[in-house]
């Protein structure tokens, strides 16, 4: 039983031995980094989006730490992060290299509550940078646990990239 809940919370310690400040102050969330109403998507918006196979799919692009990624992401994501660090966004740069300028891409993260995500804003600014025209930040209020997985949308759990 202790070794269970030791195993569970070890991705935990290692995000917050890894990265301290920005997880709990808010550091990736400065007021001038606000991303405007419209790049923001629902989860619900997204999970419907996924579910009609007739419509095209955006690229899903996970931001955050890779223990969390291994946790549980969403179905059909890449692991691109985590953004808050240089060589995530140089990984974040390989991932769509390829990827036509006006094919939507859904950034996420969902580590921490939104407001104080140290990765999201980094990820979008980039993409719109490298001239992306159809980028959406997928709004996790509180993470991605509470307002993706437990919803019961598409999720999946391991290093699949």
């Amino acid at each position: 039983m202790a070794r269970r809940l030791l195993l569970a919370l070890l991705p935990l310690f290692l995000i917050l031995s890894e990265s301290p400040r920005p997880l709990l102050r808010g550091q990736g969330a400065k007021p001038e980094e606000t991303l405007p109403s419209d790049a923001l998507m629902p989860p619900e918006e997204l999970a419907n989006l996924l579910s009609k196979s007739n419509r095209p799919r955006p690229t899903l692009i996970f931001v955050g730490f890779h223990p969390l990624f291994v946790g549980a992401h969403i179905q059909g994501a890449i692991f691109a992060g985590p953004d808050s660090k240089p060589e995530g966004i140089e990984q974040l740069k390989a991932v769509v290299r390829n990827i036509p300028r006006a094919h939507p891409i859904v950034v996420y993260c969902g580590c921490c509550p939104f407001d104080h995500c140290p990765n999201v804003r980094p990820a979008y600014r980039t993409l719109k940078d490298m001239g992306f025209e159809r980028v959406s930040v997928l709004h996790l209020p509180t993470n991605l646990h509470t307002d993706w997985v437990e919803k019961g949308y598409p999720t999946t759990k391991g290093a699949g990239y």
